[in-house]
């Protein structure tokens, strides 16, 4: 995996999104983000105040609308049955979370509250991952079937297969997150000793640049907060 800036730098470039997906959705963006020098740790009183915020936020606006109908989450719903998903089984990752909003959303540890915290703020599917666990570049793909995801199920490592035509995203040694953006896979989750990551923000036609660009503000804000003197640089993928 990519060693100092410059590698980092080259390894962004070399993120893609397969033409197959493209057809499948030309108005899907992923706004790529880096960040090194990370201090993990448990969930404390920063990304507390992070969570509660969202928590309001959603609450204020899920109290006129149900989750299912905001724009952004209605074309994720389309994103997902396009290729054979049941969002109502399935569920893209931002509506899980906002899902939960109203009865307190979960506390993990002091990164991935972050990530969630501006996922739910801004209603945007958002995963992060360890970059020292990464094999090769990320693309996102349509599986061929033939592809590992590592997962766990009752306390022990599984390894399962996507059916042919899912959008997952992937690197050399396999799928890292399935169905884009629904599950991730264990090999590159983030721990409590991440302290390089990637960060993947997704976006549909109903969220403009401007407003992927303002969710990919507040994470690098965040971030930069709790872990001072930490370097993020960034990729808008189309």
């Amino acid at each position: 995996m990519a060693s100092d800036s410059a590698d980092i730098k080259a390894w962004l470039d070399t993120v893609t999104i397969d033409p197959a997906v493209r057809a499948l959705r030309p108005d899907y963006r992923a706004l790529v983000l880096t960040a090194e020098g990370l201090r993990p740790g448990p969930s404390d009183e920063a990304s507390e105040k992070l969570l509660a915020a969202a928590e309001r936020s959603a609450r204020g606006w899920l109290a006129d609308l149900p989750v299912e109908d905001h724009p952004h989450l209605a074309a994720w719903r389309e994103a997902f049955r396009s290729f054979g998903a049941k969002p109502q089984r399935t569920r893209p990752s931002a509506e899980a979370l906002l899902r939960r909003a109203e009865a307190g959303l979960p506390r993990v540890d002091r990164l991935t509250d972050i990530y969630n915290a501006v996922s739910v703020a801004h209603v945007v599917p958002l995963g992060g991952e360890d970059l020292d666990h990464y094999a090769g570049p990320a693309r996102l793909v349509r599986a061929t079937g033939d592809e590992p995801f590592v997962t766990t199920a009752g306390g022990e490592e599984v390894v399962e297969h996507c059916p042919p035509g899912e959008v997952v995203w992937r690197d050399d040694e396999g799928v890292t997150c399935r169905r884009w953006n629904w599950r991730q896979c264990t090999r590159t989750r983030l721990t409590l000793a991440t302290t390089r990551a990637v960060f993947i923000l997704d976006a549909l036609g109903p969220l403009g640049d401007a407003e992927l660009t303002a969710a990919g503000d507040a994470l690098t804000e965040a971030l930069v907060a709790s872990s001072p003197g930490a370097t993020v640089a960034a990729r808008l993928v189309r």
